[in-house]
C-alpha cells in the first residue's frame, strides 16, 4: 500500500462518518483499519506521520479537548479531498 492510498484512506475513513468540520472524532479512531499486522510498528508510525502530513496540509482539522485529541476534515477543502478519494479508491462522495 503506498502513502497515497494511505492517504485517500484515512480521509475517506473520516467522510464515510460524516465528520466535517463541528463534528469531530477522536484522532485514534482514524488508525483502527490498519492493522500492524499487515504493516507493522514501522508502518503505523508512517500512516501516523502521513495523517499529520494531512493535518499540515489543513485537510484535516486538529480540535484539542479536555478528553484527547480530536480530528474532523476541513469543510473548506471538500472538493479537493472527494477528489483525492474519488482518485485513489474509486469512491464518490
Amino acid at each position: 500500500m503506498d502513502n497515497e492510498e494511505i492517504r485517500a484512506r484515512l480521509l475517506f475513513s473520516l467522510a464515510r462518518k460524516r465528520k466535517w468540520g463541528e463534528s469531530h472524532t477522536a484522532y485514534e479512531n482514524m488508525f483502527r483499519q490498519f492493522k500492524s499486522e499487515s504493516l507493522g510498528k514501522a508502518g503505523l508510525k508512517n500512516v501516523e506521520n502521513i495523517a499529520d502530513e494531512l493535518v499540515k496540509e489543513g485537510l484535516i482539522i486538529k480540535k484539542p479537548a479536555h478528553y484527547g485529541l480530536q480530528v474532523s476534515l476541513n469543510p473548506k477543502k471538500s472538493q479537493e479531498i472527494k477528489k483525492l478519494i474519488r482518485e485513489k479508491l474509486g469512491f464518490e462522495l
